[in-house]
């Protein structure tokens, strides 16, 4: 039997695939899938960025990443884990705006930031079942629709 351990790099890399999907869906920089098709609908784009197939195939994509990210989450936090996710992270985010780490009143700022959190969220959906078995020493078991 294959032991399964998920390292530090694991998880990191989790995150980076969570944070490259939350920044290609949408970003306050204007660089995303969002911004993209937003702008075609205003002005038709020509050549390989304005194909309405590409475009598709781009949402498709992006599209199925949030299924596998938001299953995986609702799976393993539950909605009760989510809540408790958003609330450590709400604080900490609260913590550094008392210690004038940021400016809460930039926008751009906030969005950036809760980037982060929604990756961490989606982090830690993909990771909780290893990390849990780590802590605890019990495996999670989905059962089959038998």
């Amino acid at each position: 039997m294959q032991k399964d351990s998920l390292a530090s790099s694991g998880i990191l890399l989790r995150f980076v695939f969570a944070l490259a999907l939350v920044y290609a869906t949408y970003n306050p920089e204007g660089y995303s899938y969002f911004h993209w098709i937003k702008a075609s609908l205003s002005q038709p784009e020509t050549g390989l960025l304005g194909s309405n197939a590409l475009k598709f195939l781009a949402g498709i994509i992006l599209l199925t990443g949030w299924v596998i990210y938001a299953n995986a989450t609702r799976h393993s936090l539950g909605i009760l884990g989510v809540i408790l996710t958003l609330a450590l992270c709400g604080g900490v985010i609260w913590l550094f705006a008392e210690m004038n780490l940021f400016d809460p009143d930039n926008v751009k700022t906030i969005a950036h930031l809760t980037e982060i959190v929604v990756s961490t969220v989606l982090t830690l959906g993909m990771s909780w079942s290893h990390l849990s078995r780590r802590l605890s020493g019990q495996v999670d078991i989905d059962a089959g629709d038998d």
